[in-house]
């Protein structure tokens, strides 16, 4: 046995493409924000002067506008696995619908908070607002970056750069897609049940 096979044999790794990795870190590293967001949620409504509302029923349109943009992103990346390109790019295109949908909704929700007297700041704003605006928001923000990425991953299914053999973009898509539709649902739950 020569040298190199020796240090082949050596180099035991996960198996996982870095880009992979990388967006692993990314999921860890937005879990740890949301949990010290709700977890603060929780901490400063138990110290008083907090204001109960009713959320906006238009929260629970947009939990399943996500949920169906989840279902159109794992049928196109399934597409992608039979080499089924046309399905691959009606499923990316619906989700991206589905997405752009939620966001839509999401700003309509800020306006039914404010019709309610729910305010992020000013003088009549109240801490149990402001979180719910804070948690909205950087979840939006987050959707918008899985949005430009799915926009990436349509132009490469576009221009046949995925397809069976080449499933990392779409993987990495559909697990980043996953993950936020998650996080929502979390978060709507979170807000339904501490509020």
């Amino acid at each position: 046995m020569n040298p190199s096979e020796l240090l082949s044999e050596k180099e035991v790794g996960l198996g996982w493409h870095p880009k992979r990795v990388l967006l692993i870190l990314l999921i860890f590293s937005i879990v740890m924000m949301f949990a010290a967001f709700t977890s603060g949620y929780i901490v400063r409504r138990d110290e008083g002067n907090w204001r109960e509302f009713d959320l906006p029923v238009s929260l629970l349109i947009n939990s399943i506008l996500i949920a169906l943009s989840s279902a159109s992103m794992q049928w196109a990346y399934f597409s992608a696995r039979k080499n089924e390109i046309s399905r691959v790019k009606t499923g990316l295109i619906i989700t991206l619908v589905l997405g752009f949908a939620f966001l839509v909704g999401q700003y309509h929700s800020f306006g039914d908070l404010v019709a309610g007297n729910t305010y992020f700041g000013g003088a009549d704003a109240n801490p149990s607002g402001s979180f719910v605006y804070v948690l909205m928001g950087v979840h939006a923000f987050h959707l918008i970056t899985g949005l430009i990425f799915l926009a990436v991953v349509l132009k490469r299914t576009l221009n046949y750069q995925v397809h069976s053999r080449a499933m990392l973009s779409i993987g990495n898509a559909t697990l980043y897609w996953h993950f936020l539709g998650g996080l929502w649902l979390y978060l709507y739950l979170f807000l339904l049940l501490n509020h």
